[in-house]
């Protein structure tokens, strides 16, 4: 089993940036394939990036690689998302997700691609 905790979330200006962050914790001995997604009020939750178990393959929603990146630190069993020059239509909780499959494909960016979610963190941008 495994557990994740996002970090990072706060109240920010629109054209700030952000670093979330992802523990994994539990079944560390094994690499997965990570993904963010986001959920604002009243919308579907969203794919924002992914990472494949290498760490050598992202995927990001369109219009979003321009601003976020995905990255990962296997030693510290973490996974970041730089966030820069947020918007107000950034405003969501951010939640990160864990793969279990062995593929080292480019990751999935449907939420039933991935097994576990963390709880998320709040994201809050200002105009």
């Amino acid at each position: 089993q495994v557990q994740l905790v996002e970090s990072g979330g706060g109240l920010v200006h629109t054209g700030d940036s952000l670093r979330l962050s992802c523990v994994v914790s539990g079944r560390t001995s094994y690499t997965y394939t990570m993904g963010w997604f986001r959920q604002a009020p009243g919308k579907e939750r969203e794919f924002v990036a992914g990472i494949n178990r290498p760490g050598d393959r992202t995927r990001y929603a369109r219009g979003m690689g321009a601003r976020f990146t995905i990255s990962r630190d296997s030693d510290k069993n973490t996974l970041y998302l730089q966030m820069n020059n947020l918007k107000p239509e950034d405003t969501a909780v951010y939640y990160c997700a864990a793969d279990y499959g062995w593929s080292v494909s480019i990751p999935g960016s449907e939420p039933d691609d991935y097994d576990t979610w963390g709880q998320g963190t709040q994201v809050t941008v200002s105009s």
